[in-house]
């Protein structure tokens, strides 16, 4: 596929579904390296802030990490653990503060859920470790 720069579509975009099908496609698998910036500059022939932008966007959907200075790799599936939501108890879906990202050392784009107790008490867990379950009325 290439990189149409006349579309309405901003390159950045472009260049980000490119990569996020090649993801999905599992072309890139969990752990692998993405091409380098100077390469993907190259072989889609755009400037190197609109290869910066997609692989941000990438980030902000929970795809790809960054480690500065070794670059940008597929990010691992990782293992989900169950929890079991208490009848009367309920859950919000949210981005997590930048404070909260910090302490619960998640990645960009992943969301939290504040799990609500039916006593109030409130756990807030990573969106992507979490399986959600309700309890079985037998």
């Amino acid at each position: 596929m290439t990189i149409d720069p006349r579309s309405h579509t901003p390159v950045y975009v472009q260049l980000a579904d490119l990569l996020r099908q090649r993801i999905e496609s599992r072309d890139l698998v969990p752990g692998t390296a993405l091409p380098s910036e100077a390469r993907l500059t190259q072989e889609y022939g755009i400037g190197r802030e609109a290869v910066r932008m997609a692989i941000a966007l990438l980030r902000t959907e929970g795809l790809v990490n960054t480690v500065r200075g070794h670059g940008s790799y597929v990010r691992e599936e990782p293992e989900r653990r169950q929890v079991e939501l208490m009848a009367g108890g309920s859950v919000i879906a949210r981005m997590p503060s930048g404070a909260e990202r910090r302490s619960m050392q998640l990645d960009e784009g992943v969301p939290i859920l504040e799990v609500h107790s039916p006593q109030g008490d409130v756990e807030l867990l990573p969106g992507d470790e979490v399986k959600l379950t309700r309890p079985k009325h037998g």
